[in-house]
């Protein structure tokens, strides 16, 4: 790995910088006792409908899979979903930053920037609701396709003007560090679970326990 320090910070927004999972209260306001399963089973369909469009080559906004996940994981488990919807969808437009983010901005030199796979209408306040502040908050929205489609990386290059090589990506989604990784990032694997580098052909340049750990 290069020894230069990066140019640019480049980072994730769901599950790296925001707590995806912070949306489980809310979930179990709403149906008690079944609020984590919710929480788990709706963030894995979000993901899986974002690939699953690139592939087809039938884009949505995030705010619309996000929505049409939520639906069917409730759905699945047998959850009624009527007054709950816009409330449960609201959350994420407020989720929950980890203990270690505003410290760890603080402390980095250099450009920040965010790269989500977040549409606008819910990336943008949801940054202005954690009052964190970042030189670029770029989503995949113009481009139409999300990560790991090379050309998303490709866009923080171009936006900040500066060659991959210059700049760190950072994920807490191994899927993402690894298209990070794949495009020519310096990238920084946040691995909370501790799981196991997935098996893509490529490995991120540092895996770390916690943002904290990132120098």
């Amino acid at each position: 790995m290069a020894t230069t320090p990066p140019a640019a910070y480049v980072f994730d927004a769901y599950g790296t910088l925001f707590d995806v999972h912070s949306v489980a209260r809310a979930c179990d306001a709403c149906w008690p006792g079944r609020g984590a399963a919710l929480s788990q089973l709706w963030r894995s369909k979000q993901l899986e409908y974002t690939w699953l469009r690139s592939l087809m080559g039938r884009y949505a906004p995030f705010s619309a899979v996000t929505r049409d996940a939520l639906q069917w994981s409730c759905e699945s488990l047998g959850l009624p979903l009527k007054d709950e919807l816009d409330g449960l969808m609201a959350e994420y437009l407020r989720l929950k930053t980890y203990d270690d983010v505003p410290a760890t901005l603080r402390r980095l030199e250099g450009k920040k920037a965010i790269l989500s796979n977040g549409s606008p209408d819910m990336l943008d306040p949801l940054v202005r609701s954690s009052g964190l502040q970042f030189d670029a908050v770029l989503s995949v929205d113009p481009l139409r396709v999300y990560k790991p489609a090379p050309q998303v990386y490709e866009l923080a290059s171009s936006r900040l003007a500066l060659p991959r090589e210059r700049i760190a990506f950072i994920s807490s989604n191994c899927w993402d560090a690894i298209g990070a990784r794949a495009f020519g990032f310096r990238v920084y694997w946040i691995n909370r679970a501790k799981a196991p580098v997935d098996r893509l052909g490529f490995a991120p340049d540092r895996v770390l326990t916690t943002l904290s750990d990132l120098s």
